[in-house]
């Protein structure tokens, strides 16, 4: 493999062509944290990767059912890095997902450990599912 210096000349040509061949859409950030996203029977889960950024700087909202988080990571070049390869994406990122109507929007609670923001968004208690007993003679 070859390593070759990178320079934000390269990031502003490989924008030019996703955004001429419509590979990224125009309004996309910088760059946005990976997540998963998965139910149970109690909840829904996201799962974003945000290594290296502090837990203050993220802000978590959840208003008329869209769960936002946003935030900033900043860079650590100092003047005397050349860059050979440069894939941490730096800047304000902001990632929204469209809840269910089943979600208690009162009752979300995040952590975050290793990198790892886990926010839980539990469903309302009439939504569960439920076992029904019969009544048999």
């Amino acid at each position: 493999m070859t390593l070759m210096t990178y320079t934000p000349f390269d990031r502003q040509i490989d924008q030019l062509f996703n955004d001429s061949l419509g590979l990224r859409s125009k309004t996309a950030a910088a760059w946005a944290p990976r997540c998963n996203v998965y139910e149970d029977e109690q909840r829904f889960v996201v799962e974003a990767a945000l290594p290296g950024m502090d837990a203050k700087k993220i802000d978590i909202q959840v208003e008329d059912g869209v769960l936002t988080l946003a935030g900033e990571r900043k860079s650590a070049q100092k003047p005397e890095q050349t860059y050979l390869v440069k894939e941490i994406g730096t800047g304000h990122f902001s990632r929204s997902f469209t809840l269910p109507t089943n979600v208690d929007q009162g009752k979300v609670a995040a952590s975050y450990k290793q990198g790892v923001l886990v926010i839980e968004l539990p469903k309302r208690e009439e939504t569960k599912p439920r076992r029904i007993m019969i009544d048999a003679e």
